[in-house]
């Protein structure tokens, strides 16, 4: 355990068999004897194919889609047991991406098909974070899923680690927060990583502040307070005492996160042996070593943290927001007193504050979304449906919204109350809920805005004029004159008194950072 320059030769070898894949983690099996299956990456749905009507794939079950009629194929990023990932430049907009392709005749049971399903709706749910890879597409033929993703080409934590020895203590906490700014978002929103270790993060770019981005999904699941897990996932090295023992929850994901800060400091594992049996007799002692080098020259405050991460009892070990709230990780400054980012709470105060056109047109967008799309939300919809009722009243958001965390006023819980329930019956519906929590990058589909145009414009003349605008808006209670007004001063740039196309994608943009000016729909 001495061996502070480098991983210790143990370590190097218990890396997963098989090429490393830059965007996917390995995509060979974890040769820790932990029953994993190889992870399997996956993402969304481009604009549909023309009309007649493919056959449906076995693995996403929808129609089968060419990937290479969006995207040119380039040099090959990493290769794994599943498939291989290629560099994948977009023919219209030559933006890069990194499209991992697994060939479908590896995926030979059921089990295998569903993590692959399972993984797309996990990446579609937590879309949006910044240190999250991002998923842009999931495309399937008769030969390969192919899972388009965000291209991050400064290489794996694992690896720099591996250069480096080890890291001072603040590039340590800085690497740290964004590690665990990760778990508490998976955790907000309902889903367990379950293999979190530095072949699972790359970074973004080769700079030296490059962000991290989590990656490799493929044995996240989803849950809810008081769910227990028996399964037995991981890889060896950074798998919690209770996954061992069978009977475990969200907490294996700090224990993870805490082996990882070990690593970061010291360059070695807490927890190693000559063999897998062997690492996991050492979990399950539980000591840990802070008297070798560099351990003494190493602070108080970071070993305090560490501890406390690695405490063997779950419930005695800090949760993520304990984590980012500890001294040493806010010691150079960087973590301030401002509340953390619950993502669902974010994103329906910014439903909150949009107009109604754009409320009942991100309404539409809603409703046309996929299965694979929505699956998050809908268990998180049913986790406050607590009656089952198939609606939110007041009190089941009141008592939902602080088990993801978050302290509300009531005022605060009758506002969004108000903004999510759009046709102002006192209830919020399923739709309404995934109107108001999905993340706005939907916008970025071309489709899904068109759609959504289209819903007003009933004559199909390209415009909206204030009739349709009126009609359309009539139905949720919100025609009323003074309103339509409004929306067209706030929409029609060019003062015609209806509302084109482009008006109308400008107006479902603003406001969103995330999404760029996309081409326009002619």
């Amino acid at each position: 355990m001495g061996n502070c320059n480098g991983l210790p030769s143990a370590y190097a070898r218990h890396r997963p068999s098989g090429s490393t894949d830059p965007h996917g983690g390995s995509s060979a099996p974890d040769t820790n004897g932990l029953n994993i299956r190889p992870p399997s990456p996956r993402p969304s749905r481009p604009p549909h194919p023309p009309s007649a009507a493919p056959a449906v794939g076995r693995v996403l079950g929808r129609p089968m889609e060419d990937v290479r009629a969006t995207y040119v194929f380039g040099r090959e990023l990493g290769r794994g047991q599943f498939g291989v990932t290629y560099l994948a430049t977009h023919k219209e907009t030559k933006q890069q991406f990194a499209c991992k392709s697994l060939a479908t005749r590896k995926l030979i049971n059921k089990d295998d098909m569903e993590d692959v399903r399972r993984e797309v709706q996990i990446m579609h749910h937590l879309t949006g974070h910044r240190n999250i890879v991002e998923l842009k597409g999931a495309y399937e033929d008769k030969h390969s899923v192919n899972l388009v993703m965000e291209l991050c080409a400064g290489g794996e934590l694992f690896d720099r680690i591996i250069a480096k020895g080890h890291y001072t203590e603040r590039a340590a906490a800085n690497l740290c927060r964004q590690i665990v700014t990760v778990v508490h978002n998976c955790h907000t929103m309902g889903v367990i990583h379950r293999d979190l270790k530095p072949e699972n993060f790359l970074f973004l770019s080769t700079d030296e502040n490059s962000p991290l981005k989590a990656t490799d999904f493929g044995l996240s699941v989803f849950f809810k307070q008081g769910d227990v897990f028996r399964d037995l996932v991981g890889s060896a090295y950074y798998v919690a005492p209770e996954v061992l023992r069978r009977n475990y929850g969200a907490e294996v994901d700090i224990w993870s996160a805490g082996v990882i800060l070990y690593i970061l400091l010291s360059g070695v594992p807490p927890f190693w042996g000559e063999n897998e049996q062997a690492i996991f007799d050492s979990i399950l002692r539980g000591h840990i070593d802070f008297v070798s080098d560099p351990w003494p020259s190493i602070s108080s405050s970071a070993k305090d943290l560490v501890k406390k991460m690695l405490r063997a009892d779950p419930k005695e070990r800090l949760s993520a927001v304990e984590v980012l709230n500890h001294p040493w990780m806010r010691e150079d400054g960087d973590a301030s007193d401002k509340p953390l980012d619950i993502a669902v709470l974010t994103r329906m105060k910014q439903f909150r504050a949009m107009n109604k056109l754009k409320k009942v047109a991100l309404k539409v967008i809603a409703e046309n979304l996929s299965e694979e799309e929505i699956m998050g939300l809908k268990a998180m919809f049913k986790t406050m449906d607590t009656d089952n009722s198939g609606t939110i009243t007041y009190e089941e958001l009141k008592a939902g919204l602080p088990k993801l965390g978050t302290k509300l006023s009531e005022s605060e819980v009758k506002q969004l109350m108000e903004a999510a329930d759009v046709d102002g019956n006192g209830t919020i519906d399923y739709i309404e809920f995934i109107t108001a929590t999905m993340h706005l990058n939907r916008m970025e589909r071309e489709d899904h805005l068109y759609k959504a145009f289209e819903y007003f414009d009933k004559d199909k003349s390209g415009y909206i004029t204030m009739e349709e605008l009126e009609h359309a808006l009539k139905k949720y209670n919100m025609g009323d004159e003074k309103t339509i007004k409004e929306i067209i001063a706030e929409v029609d740039s060019d003062r015609d008194g209806r509302i084109n196309y482009d008006e109308f994608v400008a107006m479902m943009r603003k406001g969103n950072p995330d999404l760029a000016p996309n081409r326009r729909r002619k």
